[in-house]
């Protein structure tokens, strides 16, 4: 590749970024020109989060190319892009935008085992968003745990899957019956009555 076609996409990259920085302060000035200023100053505080959140993808994105955590736990091994994708920041950028290479099932999938959830998968409709979860292993049942459980797979579904506008859960599906309990009762000793109330061994 030349140096010519090498330099071309990021010049057109650098363009698109300016024409979107005018086009903000562009949105702002607006703002301020209707005298709404608590409008303005809203419009300016949203920005401001943006930014903030964006700048901690990046800062994220670098430390994981580079090998590195950032400070916070990264999938060990594999590739630089398979950190990317294993990522909750990173991956929920590039999931955000419509980059992220894996299909959605896929990505529900890594949610799923990023929040260490005892839920599965039990169907995905993607012309309403919704996901139906259920147990995957024998547990409690507790309310609070399941709860709990269930909004560390919600969180980790923002991040790695946005495609899922709501979650249902599906009561896990019945095992064997067991085989009913031995009675084993003590035998009643020499002379003392027994089932018949005769003092008789039955």
């Amino acid at each position: 590749m030349s140096a010519a076609t090498d330099t071309a996409p990021r010049r057109d990259a650098a363009a698109a970024a300016a024409r979107t920085g005018r086009r903000v302060e562009e949105v702002l000035d607006r703002l301020a020109a209707d005298g709404d200023r608590r409008a303005c100053e809203a419009a300016e505080e949203l920005v401001r989060v943006l930014m903030d959140f964006y700048g901690a993808g990046l800062a994220r994105i670098l430390a994981l190319l580079d090998g590195d955590g950032g400070g916070a736990p990264a999938a060990p091994g594999g590739s630089p892009l398979d950190r990317l994708l294993g990522d909750e920041l990173a991956g929920g950028l590039l999931a955000l935008h419509g980059l992220h290479p894996e299909d959605v099932r896929t990505r529900i999938e890594r949610a799923l085992e990023s929040a260490g959830s005892p839920l599965e998968a039990a169907g995905f409709d993607e012309s309403t968003g919704t996901l139906r979860l259920r147990s995957s292993a024998a547990g409690c049942g507790c309310p609070g745990s399941t709860q709990a459980a269930l909004r560390a797979v919600e969180d980790a579904l923002a991040c790695f899957a946005p495609e899922v506008t709501s979650v249902e859960t599906e009561p896990r599906a019945a095992g064997p019956a067991e085989p009913p309990l031995l009675q084993i009762t003590a035998r009643p000793p020499d002379g003392a009555p027994g089932p018949g109330g005769t003092g008789e061994r039955p």
